[in-house]
């Protein structure tokens, strides 16, 4: 099935890029031709087909009517103006009875259009019984016309006639959109200036002696005026016209036509392969809690939410798929958070907007130190419900994984402590608002055994320090008043010195203290010799 699917689709394609690209034959003035010897003329009718007669026996359509075929050409005035005519060519096989050939072509609301042509009498029976070849191109017809074609004796016997269906080319023909009036477009080329917003247009190849009308559209099922038109008159010498836009969607055409009654139109679009620009304009309704999306082109794709990890990573929320067409897209019940995301696919392409990535949300987990240890709270700004459990991640599952749940209501305004007493080093608690329907789980991972072990040391270091530094400061001190005592001291001495040494005792002084000792044997004596106001007691030993 699908190889014969494949071989269909692929002779539409051939066909259609054969009947853009064929070129068709031009002629000057339409006529009827017959086999050299065979004298005949033609005249168009309009009327209805006679009633038919019984046949002569033995003629049928196998023996009279052979290698007919259609094909079609162009009559041209101008280069400008030109029309479509079908080429019917059939060989006859002539005999008595048959006076002539009809040609005539049929469609839908439309009236039935005939040439017929005669045979002249003599030369009909000078080449009874004989091939001739008739040729006729001057049956006209419009572009994409889709029509019968029949071929019948004159006179027309029942039964005796060659008939088949048969699609004129249309526009989508080169040479058809050069040269015939209903096909004439004009061919349109453009410039862009991102940073003005400006598409510069010119117009070529334009309906002769005619306006020309220029816009800009989105295209859809018609390709609705964005507000943004201009006229260029046939007397203006440069067709170009500046066009302002406001964002660059892939459905954002320029369209061109003619200014006449049903003319037809051309289409260029600058931007067909910027989908990336479709992605914006995600808004939240905080009243309904839904996160909706509206297509500014119609696209075919599909929306989901995700949950943004670490690494740029999206997981897809379940249940969360939703395809694109035209309509809105509404995601009910939406707990807004910052690693809550939209993902859009299409074909292979994906695109990931995270319209809470500023900080929207209307809860949080607010971290607390005290008494060197961390505290965790959540605070809502509506009434919620919320799932709260250690976050474990191992080898097998680097993820990690919710074990051990808590479930907890949490009042507006009104914060919730969380109780992580007696909880492991490096704990990761998660929590995940349960009352909507998509919603993100937030991990937070404390530092308890950090944060108690930097308090004790830092409390022991602090019991060492100060006792060490208030002896240091003691003995700086002692030291400091003993070295002006001593400097004091030194200086006291060093002037008793020079008085005494300036007041020398004489030989009779020196005598008395030598008896005294002779006499006495030990004695003390205050003051022998007077130095000045000397304060010092001398111990004479023998």
């Amino acid at each position: 099935m699908i190889p014969w699917l494949a071989l269909l689709m692929s002779y539409y394609c051939l066909n259609g890029v054969a009947a853009e690209n064929t070129q068709l034959e031009r002629i000057e003035r339409c006529q009827t031709r017959c086999s050299q010897g065979l004298s005949c003329k033609s005249r168009p009718e309009f009327w209805f087909a006679p009633v038919c007669q019984d046949a002569p026996t033995g003629l049928t359509s196998n023996t009279v009517f052979h290698n007919v075929s259609i094909s079609t050409i162009m009559r041209c005035e101008e280069k400008q103006k030109c029309t479509l005519h079908l080429r019917i060519q059939t060989v006859v096989d002539l005999m008595d009875s048959i006076h002539g050939v009809s040609i005539c072509t049929n469609s839908a609301g439309m009236m039935t259009n005939c040439q017929t042509i005669h045979f002249n009498k003599a030369s009909r029976r000078l080449m009874s019984g004989l091939p001739v070849k008739i040729e006729n191109d001057c049956t006209e017809v419009s572009p994409n016309q889709q029509l019968q074609v029949t071929v019948k004796t004159v006179p027309s016997y029942c039964g005796i006639s060659w008939s088949s269906m048969y699609h004129a080319p249309g526009c989508i023909n080169k040479e058809l959109r050069k040269s015939v009036p209903e096909c004439i477009t004009g061919t349109l080329s453009y410039t862009e200036n991102p940073a003005k917003k400006e598409l510069t247009v010119s117009v070529s190849d334009m309906l002769q002696d005619h306006d020309y009308h220029l816009r800009l559209c989105h295209k859809d099922f018609i390709c609705t005026g964005t507000g943004a038109h201009t006229l260029l008159k046939k007397e203006q010498p440069s067709k170009t016209a500046v066009l302002p836009y406001s964002r660059p969607l892939p459905c954002l055409c320029i369209e061109g036509w003619s200014a006449v009654m049903d003319a037809p139109r051309v289409q260029v679009c600058p931007f067909k392969d910027r989908l990336d620009e479709l992605w914006f304009g995600i808004t939240f309704d905080p009243l309904e809690e839904a996160l909706i999306w509206e297509p500014a082109c119609p696209v075919t794709a599909v929306a989901g939410l995700c949950e943004k990890k670490e690494g740029g990573v999206c997981v897809d929320l379940p249940d969360s798929l939703q395809n694109i067409s035209r309509e809105k897209i509404i995601f009910a019940k939406v707990d807004p958070q910052p690693q809550l995301c939209m993902k859009f696919t299409a074909g292979s392409q994906s695109w990931i907007r995270c319209p809470f990535a500023d900080g929207i949300k209307v809860w949080d987990v607010i971290v607390s130190k005290r008494h060197g240890h961390e505290e965790l709270q959540i605070l809502s700004q509506v009434t919620a419900r919320f799932s709260v459990g250690p976050w474990v991640t191992s080898a097998e599952s680097p993820v990690g994984q919710m074990t051990d749940m808590t479930f907890l209501e949490v009042e507006k305004h009104k914060p919730i402590e969380l109780d992580l007493k007696g909880k492991e080093c490096n704990f990761c608690q998660q929590v995940k608002r349960i009352d909507v329907k998509y919603a993100a789980t937030v991990v937070h991972c404390t530092k308890l055994c950090m944060s108690k072990l930097s308090s004790s040391v830092s409390y022991g270091l602090t019991g060492i320090i100060i006792p060490a530094a208030a002896c240091i400061s003691c003995i700086i001190v002692i030291t400091l008043v003993l070295c002006l005592l001593l400097m004091v001291y030194r200086r006291r001495k060093e002037k008793r010195r020079g008085v005494c040494l300036s007041e020398k005792p004489t030989d009779t002084e020196i005598s008395e203290v030598q008896s005294h000792r002779t006499v006495r044997g030990r004695v003390l004596i205050p003051d022998p010799l007077k130095c000045g106001n000397n304060e010092k007691a001398n111990l004479l030993l023998n």
